[in-house]
Formats: C-alpha cells, structure tokens, sequence
C-alpha cells in the first residue's frame, strides 16, 4: 500500500537548501558540472524500481524488455560518441569503471604504473588508501619538476625498468593535454597493456577537443558527470576482443544490479553530447578556463605548468604564503567554491595542501563567458591575498550574489 501519511519535510527542506546553495554560488569545482533537467528527469524515473541483474537478453529477473531497450541505446550511444568497439554502462562511478578495468586486465600483485596522485593523478591510480594500492603494485609516475608537465621520457624508462603488466594514462588535477600515442608507445616497448582514464576530459574528447585515447588503449574508462554532463556514474570502453573480460568483471565480479534509472539518464547525457550545441559549449569550457587562467595570473597568482589546455585551473600559493586549506574556506565564505588540492612536490599533506584547483564546466553550463572570468579572477584574488580579512569577504560576496542572479542553472532554472 502507498505511503499516504506523512511526508518527509526533512529531506525536501534540504533539497530546498540545496538548490538555494547552488543558485547562489559560483562553482569553480573541476569535477563538478549542471545536469540537464532531462538527464535529472530520467535519473528521478520510474526504472528505479527495476532490477535488472545481468545484460540486455541475459538477466536474471523477469520483466526487463525495457531495462534492455534503454541500455542497448546507452551502449550504442557510448561506442557512437567515442568511435569505440565495446562500451559498458553498468559501472557505479568512474571509481568503479577502473576497478572492473583492473579486474579484467590483472591479477592481484601485479605492477602497474599510474600517476602519482600527488602530481595529478587520482586515487584510483594506485593510492596506498585505495584498493588499487592495496591490491597492485603501482610504480608512480609524474611531472617533471621545471616545467610541471608530464615527463614523458622519465616515464618511459620507469616503464622499461619495472616492466609494468598495465599503464594507466590519465589525470584528475592535470591542466594540460595528455599524449595518448605517447603512453602507447611507451606501453608497447615495454610489453604493457595501456588504460586511460579520461573521466575529466571526456566531453572534450567527445567533441574532438582532445586527442581521443579510444584509438590507442585497450581499455578507456570514464565518469559521466564532469566535462560530460550527465549523471554521476561511470562506463568503460575496450577493445572487442575484451569485452567479455570487462563485462564479466562489472558483473559478476564487481557489481550486481545495475542502476537502470542511471542507465537511462547516461543514454541521455550521450545523446546530448552528440548534439552541435554540445560542440559549443566544450569550446566555451576551453576558452574561458584558458581567459581566467590568463587572468589570475596577471592578479600576480601562479598557475603549475604555466596555464591550462583544458578545462581545470591548479594555483600554487605557495608563494603567496597561505594554505589551499585556508583559501578554499576564506572563498566559500564569499560563494566561491574551489577544491584544495596537492601541487606536485608539494610539502604539505594532502589534508592542508599548496594549491587549490579550479574548473570552468559548472559555471560554462550557466552561460558565464568573457566578462564574468575576468570578475571571478579579480574576487579571487582579492580573497586569497587577504584570506582573513571579512571586510573583504563581505564585498566579494556581495559580487558573487549579483553575478549568480544574472545566470539559471540547468536542470533548476531551465
């Protein structure tokens, strides 16, 4: 029998919070971005009621012709988007996605090479706190200590060294492109498989921003909620000839029923990204990740690397004297939200850290252009060389709220 007693006026008085907080913020948070109100629509749908343990024409429940329908269309938008030979749209995050990659591709003990988190990389990339440190050997690699790019040829000789089963290519807080030929090659001398993790880069590699790694890895995994837009969830692309090794390690070996309510709002997201207006709004990303980035640094900031070829942003504040701990809260004071985040050789654990790392996607969804990353980068500034000043906060914040008027928010507003 339906509830038809109470209603729950706890969690819809957060809900209503939450959507006032994110109406009245700038969100400057790389890993975050505005889900369309049809992506939000078909997460929220009635498939949620579904269990659909298996794949398209092989589960283990009745009643699923529609839970195949909606999968088979994510599938085949997924293998249409990034010109792939197999995709699965089962995996729960990108987290996961990398972990049903790992349980295909190796055994426990093996080497693989994956960066350093503290130079860019992500927990998944063989953190001693994560399953993939615990499980894998990981041989770290990084960016060399000039020019704060990846080293390519300090890679390669790590990897002739160790002689890794699996490399992975890929970064959370890297602001420059990635060389996926590059891995291949490094990969092929010395006998490794190569995986790339683009779950920050995959709406620009959908739009052909970025080089594709779909051409060079054997297995390609992704979250959908970044540069992407979509649900927060996650997929993997491979080769065909291991499709069936990935699927059998999402399912059985890692999950077991699929999100089909998720399932649907991804085959949403990919159609949306297969759309011209997609294109546009990529370029919008890159062209004003790389105006703020110009901006901040005539503000007297220093950006690792120099700049930006994406669409994330790491300010070292190193020499500005301030902790990415203290410029993150001194912002969010003000409604400017940014992540503290490690800088490469960094001296400060990763709880404090040097640096803080900011991405265009969020406030790009918004329609914020030119005029608006100049402001942003002016208040910033004014912020983080005056971090405990509330005088200043106060006028900051009164900006944020003017400028967060002008500009809905998808899938709120519109």
């Amino acid at each position: 029998m339906a509830n038809k007693g109470r209603q729950d006026t706890d969690v819809a008085r957060i809900l209503e919070l939450e959507a006032r907080r994110q109406k009245e913020t700038i969100n400057l948070i790389a890993a975050e971005n505005y889900a369309s109100k049809a992506v939000l629509q078909a997460q929220g749908s009635i498939l949620t009621n579904k269990y659909a343990e298996g794949y398209p024409r092989h589960r283990y429940y009745a009643g699923c012709p529609n839970a195949d329908a909606v999968e088979n269309l994510a599938i085949e938008r997924a293998k249409k988007l990034f010109n792939a030979e197999h995709a699965n749209v089962q995996p729960h995050s990108g987290s996961q996605a990398n972990m049903a990659a790992y349980f295909a591709l190796l055994e426990p003990g093996d080497t693989v090479m994956g960066m350093s988190l503290s130079h860019g990389g992500h927990l998944t990339h063989g953190a001693q706190v994560n399953f993939s440190g615990r499980l894998y050997k990981f041989i770290p690699y990084g960016v060399n200590r000039e020019t704060e790019r990846l080293d390519y040829d300090n890679i390669e000789k790590l990897a002739l060294k160790h002689k890794p089963k699996l490399i992975i290519a890929g970064a959370s807080s890297y602001p420059r492109t990635i060389d996926f030929g590059r891995f291949r090659h490094i990969a092929d001398a010395a006998g490794a498989q190569l995986m790339a993790d683009m779950a920050h880069i995959s709406g620009l590699v959908a739009t052909h921003l970025h080089p594709s790694p779909v051409p060079y890895a054997q297995v390609v995994t992704s979250s959908t909620h970044k540069t992407l837009r979509g649900p927060r969830s996650g997929f993997v692309l491979c080769k065909q000839d291991l499709a069936s090794k990935i699927d059998s390690a999402v399912f059985p070996a890692m999950q077991g029923g699929p999100l089909m309510h998720v399932i649907a709002a991804k085959a949403v997201a990919f159609f949306e990204a297969m759309q011209p207006e997609f294109i546009t709004y990529q370029k919008a990303v890159l062209e004003n990740a790389v105006i703020l980035a110009a901006e901040l640094q005539q503000q007297g900031l220093r950006l690792v690397s120099g700049g930006t070829d994406n669409h994330l942003i790491l300010i070292d504040l190193t020499p500005i004297g301030i902790t990415g701990n203290t410029a993150q809260e001194a912002l969010e004071n003000t409604g400017i939200l940014v992540n503290k985040n490690a800088i490469p050789f960094d001296t400060k654990p990763p709880r404090i850290s040097s640096g803080i790392r900011l991405g265009t996607p969020a406030i790009t969804s918004q329609g914020f252009g030119i005029q608006e990353m100049k402001q942003i980068a002016s208040l910033i500034a004014k912020v983080l060389f005056h971090p405990n000043d509330k005088k200043t906060q106060k006028e900051v914040a009164e900006q944020v709220a003017s400028v967060c008027h002008r500009f809905p928010i998808p899938g709120i507003d519109i």
